[in-house]
């Protein structure tokens, strides 16, 4: 094989890797598309007040709406009964969702974690609306996120922020309790999404 035709090959193939480890990207929202922020005490802003929680934030920072559907104590189980009814009132174009955290509490099964994850995000996508997924630390010393969080982001095409509450829970400044943030905290979380969505195309 003549070296241009090698060469013109090995472009190719290192085009298509790059590619292929792109993150996944979200569809530009428009100035009055609805983002909801699903998930658990750490959507809604435990440990601050509303005006500080990250959802509000977030919205001040974007100039989009930015709606607060976090429950303190949510699991995925719950949040699979009252997601419909949410997505219904509110017509989000894109949804932030955080969960499994009080699953990992309660010592849920991971496996059923990862289905209702799953389960949350086909709902989330059958409604018309683009899903990116936040991932939340393990509630112990060094935890990380589990790996079930990037192998459903793998698996389902989504757009992953993998690390912004494992660095900021981290950090005594940053949390209220040891599994909360705190005003300063969740602002960081706001700052990362923001980046986190302009990386993924939505913004």
């Amino acid at each position: 094989m003549p070296a241009a035709q090698r060469f013109l090959f090995a472009l190719v193939a290192i085009l298509l890797l790059a590619a292929c480890e792109r993150a996944p990207t979200l569809p530009k929202l428009n100035p009055h598309d609805v983002i909801v922020a699903f998930g658990d005490s750490l959507t809604h802003g435990t440990g601050a007040t509303s005006d500080t929680a990250y959802p509000a934030v977030l919205a001040a920072l974007t100039g989009r709406e930015v709606i607060n559907a976090g429950v303190p104590g949510d699991t995925t189980t719950t949040g699979l009964a009252r997601l419909p009814e949410v997505l219904a009132e509110h017509r989000p174009r894109l949804v932030l969702l955080c969960l499994g955290g009080n699953d990992m509490l309660r010592k849920h099964p991971a496996a059923t974690t990862e289905n209702n994850l799953r389960l949350l995000i086909q709902t989330i996508r059958a409604s018309g609306a683009e899903v990116a997924l936040i991932a939340v630390p393990q509630p112990k010393l060094f935890g990380g996120a589990p790996d079930f969080y990037a192998r459903i982001a793998e698996d389902m095409g989504l757009p992953l922020e993998a690390d912004v509450f494992n660095d900021v829970l981290k950090d005594h400044r940053l949390k209220s309790d040891p599994i909360h943030a705190n005003a300063a905290g969740y602002r960081v979380v706001a700052e990362r999404l923001a980046e986190f969505l302009v990386e993924a195309g939505a913004l």
